[in-house]
């Protein structure tokens, strides 16, 4: 017997695009720019952590945190959104970010809303493990359209009463992954005041906040506090995965209100997932440092000024803001990325892989999701390859 809930499940994006086109042979180079692990150096001074803690393997690592690394994430938080907040009482640190999506969701929904089966909002396209933690709790995933009708964000205040005043919980990405929209200090507001009017909770997903182009993307925090929103009414994510090029770290960290966070807490005691302890050592330095962050968002706005170039003229090419994805338009996400890796040999994710059909429509079907985190003359001719093929 097995769980009927994730019986419809589709294959997961990745294994799906294997079965799309490993059993045909790459057209030229491969260039693989599907996943978004980024490859600019981790900072040095990493594996120096790691031996000088090594010791502490032998060790069960502490379930909330060192204490020295929940400062370390307060004061980050604090230099980068300029709110105040307590490490001990409103800093998780987490075993990657995923881990504390999902099982915020295990934590903090409630078993009904007025009665009824809750929702989950989840904007459409999204990160895959929003609609996982929704259907894990039992509640009603509600696929919200981002698109270019919507400037790639959700738009959450025009959906109806009935739909908000069973919302429990509203997923937001911010800059979105896959299209790189951020959202403004207004659009945060507005959604932060229907959590008020409607009672339900925000986790905001800011894993990409570090890479942008010009301006510091607003955080969800900074407008909580701004307008005076409930602190347990917010929740945020952050990743080293991203900002700090160290994906296999598997270190980030939610914070939000001290109520919520410890029954996250209450939750990991059971459950476990607790980061190694040298790993959290690495952490702990990792926060306390910007100079690193500072060098890899260089890099990558050179990345936006490639992409620009190569993509000079083209009708529909949304220049990105933030993150380090480039959402193209095509006629057709599957056939453009077999096409590519058939012809070229450039592997990229058609964008019906990071969305759901609702009313027979899939808003990632005529896009493909292209990570620009190979080194800077890999990536111009990667999309260099991509360009000639599908627009050329």
């Amino acid at each position: 017997m097995f769980p009927e809930r994730f019986s419809n499940l589709p294959a997961y994006a990745f294994p799906r695009l294997r079965a799309l086109l490993d059993h045909h042979q790459p057209g030229g180079e491969v260039i693989h720019m599907t996943i978004g692990e980024p490859k600019h150096a981790m900072p040095e001074w990493v594996s120096e952590t790691v031996a000088k803690h090594a010791n502490e393997f032998a060790k069960y690592p502490p379930n909330d945190g060192t204490p020295e690394l929940q400062a370390s994430i307060a004061a980050w938080v604090q230099r980068r959104y300029g709110v105040a907040i307590d490490g001990a009482t409103q800093v998780l640190p987490l075993n990657g970010t995923r881990e504390g999506l999902y099982n915020a969701a295990m934590a903090l929904c409630p078993e009904l809303k007025n009665g009824q089966r809750p929702n989950i909002l989840i904007p459409n396209p999204f990160y895959q493990v929003y609609m996982i933690g929704a259907i894990s709790v039992n509640a009603n995933p509600v696929f919200v359209p981002a698109t270019a009708e919507t400037n790639h964000l959700p738009d959450f205040v025009s959906l109806p009463a009935d739909v908000l005043s069973q919302t429990a919980i509203v997923y937001m990405c911010s800059p979105a992954n896959p299209q790189g929209a951020v959202a403004s200090r207004d659009y945060w507001a507005k959604l932060l005041q229907l959590a008020e009017k409607h009672d339900f909770r925000v986790f905001a997903d800011e894993c990409y906040s570090e890479i942008y182009r010009d301006e510091p993307p607003v955080g969800a925090l900074t407008v909580a506090q701004e307008l005076g929103i409930d602190p347990e009414r917010v929740t945020i994510f952050q990743s080293l995965s991203k900002r700090s090029n160290l994906p296999g770290l598997r270190s980030g960290f939610a914070a939000g209100g001290p109520k919520s966070i410890a029954a996250m807490k209450q939750l990991r005691a059971y459950s476990g997932a607790p980061l190694p302890l040298p790993l959290q050592r690495v952490a702990e330095t990792v926060w306390a440092d910007e100079a690193h962050a500072v060098a890899s968002r260089k890099l990558y706005q050179q990345k936006y000024t490639i992409a620009d170039e190569v993509f000079a003229g083209i009708d529909g090419y949304m220049s990105p803001v933030a993150g380090f994805m480039l959402w193209l338009q095509v006629d057709d996400g599957e056939e453009a990325a077999l096409r590519l890796w058939k012809e070229t040999g450039v592997r990229v994710l058609p964008g019906a892989y990071l969305a759901r059909d609702v009313d027979g429509k899939n808003p990632g079907k005529n896009y493909i999701r292209v990570a620009m985190v190979t080194p800077k003359d890999e990536m111009r001719r990667g999309l260099e390859k991509i360009r000639d093929c599908i627009y050329g």
